[in-house]
């Protein structure tokens, strides 16, 4: 039977809250009344039929490519199932990283393509080794797939990467599918979009991530025009047309970026400052530390992580997203950008109950 569900999407939805929620993927909500707009400008209809025209050119604006060029879609999510749906058929042959973002997997199995990995390696910094990717396509290779920020390390892939991983794809005529959602979390060094690397490249994103305004569901597609008009036909079938109001307001986001990400920046910094001292002092924990980006992978060193992150829900009223979820059990991810003085007591609790845990001290 065809795949329909998601184990990590269910499990986040409801069992990931707790009083000090480590289990966050993106930064504190922006608050509805500090974005600057007149609600007598609102409307509840308007000609969206394919797109509204200055949300495509807004995003379009934002990475420096053609309007006809953009796609929208209901976050990154929908972007990632509609960008594989339109690429891929039923059999052919995909590459995805390890560890991936499990939902990503999900809409692979979904499709029934045929799924092959190539490993990111914690040895490694989880970089992506393009020698790795060289050796696992074939000429039955359709799309490769990466996340850039990694997710869940992120970890940066540079365009000298980038760009061998695109000369591998047109090699064997496939496309590079790249998930760049957590990019702007790079901040003033954030590289311009893969989009720009060549015809080989296609990106997905949105604001729900960085910019706290995740509820907009502002997400998009980057692809050459008839690769992107075929999907804005595929997503008749599914959406038909977005929210009108949503679209109002994502194009005032967009006016606005830059208060959006400042205010959250300042957040996920001093959370990261607090991280980064944390696991200098957890000789049970192991982790790959990164100068950008809202999410961290620590290891548990010794013990299963299933277990410990059970007993830190429960005992410490904390909770983090279990490795299993990436297929790496032995992890788990932490969320930085929502509250400094929610993460910090957050962080207190995984040390002490990483201080009474006999498997993992």
């Amino acid at each position: 039977m065809r795949h329909k569900h998601s184990d990590y999407m269910h499990w986040s939805k409801t069992q990931s809250r707790a009083r000090f929620n480590l289990a966050t993927s993106g930064v504190a909500p922006f608050p509805f009344r500090e974005l600057p707009i007149d609600l007598k400008e609102l409307e509840i209809n308007g000609d969206n039929s394919y797109g509204y025209a200055p949300l495509q050119q807004a995003i379009a604006a934002h990475h420096g490519v053609d309007p006809d060029c953009v796609v929208e879609s209901a976050g990154t999510s929908m972007a990632n199932h509609l960008a594989m749906a339109a690429i891929i058929e039923p059999g052919d042959e995909v590459l995805i990283e390890h560890p991936a973002y499990g939902p990503i997997l999900d809409i692979a199995h979904y499709l029934e393509a045929n799924l092959k990995r190539f490993q990111r390696a914690e040895q490694n910094g989880w970089a992506i080794d393009p020698a790795e990717i060289r050796r696992s396509v074939t000429p039955k290779t359709r799309l490769i797939m990466i996340t850039n920020l990694h997710n869940p390390t992120s970890v940066l892939t540079p365009d000298s990467v980038l760009r061998e991983i695109g000369e591998i794809a047109r090699s064997i005529g496939a496309l590079v599918l790249v998930d760049e959602v957590y990019l702007d979390a790079v901040y003033e060094n954030t590289p311009p979009t893969s989009f720009h690397l060549g015809p080989e490249f296609v990106v997905t994103s949105s604001l729900t991530k960085v910019y706290g305004v995740s509820g907009l569901r502002c997400g998009w597609i980057l692809a050459k025009p008839e690769l992107a008009w075929k999907m804005r036909r595929l997503n008749d079938l599914y959406s038909a047309t977005p929210v009108f109001p949503g679209e109002l307001l994502s194009v005032a986001a967009f006016k606005h970026l830059d208060v959006l990400r400042k205010k959250a920046r300042c957040i996920v910094e001093a959370d990261r400052k607090l991280l980064r001292e944390f696991l200098k002092q957890q000789s049970a924990l192991s982790a790959v530390e990164t100068e950008w980006g809202t999410t961290s992978f620590p290891r548990l060193v010794n013990g299963n992580a299933d277990a410990f992150l059970a007993r830190l829900r429960t005992e410490f009223d904390t909770s983090a997203v279990p490795g299993r979820f990436f297929e790496m059990p032995e992890h788990f991810r932490i969320g930085m950008g929502v509250n400094t003085e929610m993460f910090a007591e957050g962080l207190n609790r995984i040390s002490r109950a990483l201080a009474t845990d006999s498997t993992g001290s």
